[in-house]
């Protein structure tokens, strides 16, 4: 069974998408961790994030997937544990340069799909229906208004402590769907066979249950 949520930047696809898992024992693929493992990969061979060529032509090396122990996500890169290497402002560096390069997404595409065929699996991001899972059983396009989503990310900064102005996290927040909608490679949209769901009004618990009920009616 494999359940794809797409959608904007906000919508709460990752936090929906980790509590179906977990009512259903699915995996959650967790997409950006993939490509940060690669960008680990990439680091690793010393390869100048500049040199897109030398990128291209050893991520095919990299194997990534994904597996649980004992209820924790591991992302494993050749058979190594390397979630403790993930999250350093190096490797976050590298992977945002590493994932706009399409050999690169080609590789990732194919290891998610690799993943999906073998276990059930429940994975967000924004080209999931589209691209990654086309023939998901459950295919949902989640969504919510610009100001609903800037009022989330608005109380999320501040219960960090972080002073922040809410209309410019809200154009910011315009400003990058119409980058995703509009981006060369896998631009964000809403496949003709995909259920959309608007959050704006709707607790988290709701929208898992909607999710969830698609999902029975599929094996019905």
């Amino acid at each position: 069974m494999n359940i794809a949520i797409d959608g904007p930047a906000g919508a709460g696809k990752s936090t929906i998408a980790k509590k179906i898992a977990a009512r259903l024992g699915y995996i959650y693929v967790d997409t950006g961790a993939m490509y940060r493992a690669m960008a680990l990969y990439i680091v690793r061979l010393g390869i100048d994030p500049k040199d897109a060529e030398a990128i291209s032509a050893n991520c095919n090396n990299a194997d990534i997937s994904i597996e649980y122990e004992d209820g924790v996500q591991v992302v494993l890169l050749n058979g190594e544990n390397v979630n403790q290497y993930l999250r350093t402002e190096e490797v976050g560096f590298m992977a945002s340069t590493t994932s706009a390069n399409p050999d690169v997404r080609k590789k990732l595409v194919a290891l998610q799909q690799k993943l999906a065929a073998s276990t059930d699996v429940v994975m967000d991001g924004r080209d999931i229906c589209s691209v990654v899972l086309p023939n998901a059983q459950v295919k949902v396009y989640l969504t919510a208004s610009s100001g609903v989503r800037a009022k989330r990310r608005y109380d999320e900064l501040m219960l960090k402590g972080e002073q922040c102005d809410l209309a410019k996290i809200e154009e910011d927040i315009i400003a990058r769907d119409y980058q995703d909608m509009h981006r060369e490679h896998s631009p964000l949209k809403k496949t003709e066979d995909a259920t959309e769901i608007d959050s704006s009004y709707m607790t988290i618990d709701e929208v898992v249950d909607a999710i969830i009920e698609m999902k029975n009616k599929v094996i019905q």
